[in-house]
């Protein structure tokens, strides 16, 4: 897929007020500072399309993008770390779960790894809701040029090791970095045959 258009639509804080639901979306998501926003504009080839920001939690809306005309590209709020208040926290908890549970053009949500770290449990348990509400999801592990070959080996395989303790296979994974573009082709193309399956 190559990306020729991309352009911010708008932001809600409930999905009852999202676009239209007539064209595949798909989400992107992760902790606090994964570094999503840098890896949206890499995907879209647009340097400042999602803003980027030294401060975690910065995202706090359900931002649509739309991508060739075709379908959307949905930016939402991080989990973890984020310094907010316990009621910021709930009602951002709510707005992603309704979003995610009732988006009736939903495909797929990404969800956003930091490939640096150990697995955490923040993620972990993500993760394992999606499974529970049996919800379609890849894994994105980011921040991969940051880490030796070996290193990186390493970390995925562990990661790898964690989620078997719950599931009978993994879930599907990419290696991806913002900075060499690693991983641009593998979901792109991944979100082109999705939206190509729709159309059987």
């Amino acid at each position: 897929m190559i990306i020729t258009d991309a352009r911010f639509i708008v932001s809600n804080t409930d999905y009852i007020q999202c676009p239209k639901p007539d064209i595949p979306e798909y989400a992107f998501i992760g902790r606090s500072n994964v570094g999503k926003s840098s890896l949206i504009n890499m995907l879209t080839g647009r340097k400042n399309l999602a803003k980027t920001s030294n401060t975690p939690g910065k995202t706090r809306l359900i931002n649509h993008f739309i991508i060739n005309n075709n379908w959307y590209l949905v930016d939402l709020p991080g989990y973890g770390f984020a310094k907010i208040s316990k009621s910021i926290q709930f009602k951002w908890e709510k707005m992603l779960e309704d979003y995610l549970l009732h988006r009736t053009n939903l495909i797929t949500t990404f969800i956003l790894i930091d490939s640096r770290l150990e697995p955490q449990k923040s993620d972990i348990d993500f993760i394992s809701w999606f499974g529970e509400k049996s919800l379609p999801f890849a894994l994105l592990f980011t921040k991969a040029d940051k880490l030796s070959k070996s290193r990186l080996f390493y970390g995925l395989e562990k990661y790898k090791q964690t989620l078997m303790e719950q599931w009978d296979e993994p879930p599907l994974s990419i290696i991806t970095s913002a900075k060499t573009g690693e991983g641009k082709d593998q979901v792109l193309q991944l979100i082109e045959e999705m939206n190509s399956e729709l159309k059987d």
